[in-house]
């Protein structure tokens, strides 16, 4: 129980896809600008990864490696993680209309999204059994949210900021994507 503790907890913080590994920078920067988007995203994407890797741990395990195809992983992993994004999109789409709309382009990318084909993919590489991929694939899904929500809060606050001229729109986002991904930093004791 501990393991997966400190799993789910380093895949959060230490590990956190977006902030320390980098991946999922396109839907950070451009849906963290509302709160409830950025929640809506977060949940999607966690949806997707927990869901991926449910899938394609057996599809590894079960059918490519007994028969020597481990070399189609990433092709097998994209087109499991479009079906779930497809259902995503489609339920958002009939029950969430409003939330559908302010996702935009951003639901749809997440089949290309390179942190949920990273989680699926790094649990393979790290050797976790089927229950710690699933509670890796959980606290990915969680670091993303977390990271988009505390980044939505800052973006919102850079509203308000005075903000030199050269500095406004991308240069000001950049910066302080930086200092949010830096201020993860201090976690990267807790886990080692």
């Amino acid at each position: 129980m501990k393991d997966l503790m400190v799993i789910l907890l380093a895949a959060m913080l230490t590990d956190n896809f977006v902030l320390s590994k980098f991946m999922g920078i396109c839907p950070f920067l451009g849906v963290s600008k509302k709160l409830d988007s950025a929640t809506g995203m977060g949940i999607a994407v966690t949806f997707v990864m927990i869901c991926a890797t449910l899938v394609t741990y057996p599809i590894h395990h079960g059918i490519l490696v007994p028969n020597g195809l481990e070399y189609f992983d990433t092709v097998v992993f994209i087109l499991v993680i479009a079906l779930f994004v497809q259902l995503v999109e489609t339920v958002m789409k009939k029950c969430i209309p409003a939330l559908y709309k302010s996702l935009g382009v951003y639901l749809p990318l997440i089949t290309t999204n390179c942190a949920v084909l990273g989680v699926t993919v790094l649990n393979i590489d790290n050797n976790y059994s089927f229950v710690q991929s699933i509670v890796n694939a959980l606290g990915a899904g969680l670091g993303f949210m977390l990271s988009l929500v505390i980044f939505s809060g800052v973006r919102r606050k850079m509203e308000y900021a005075d903000i030199p001229e050269t500095f406004k729109g991308v240069p000001a986002t950049l910066i302080a994507a930086s200092i949010v991904s830096v201020s993860f930093m201090g976690f990267s004791g807790l886990f080692s």
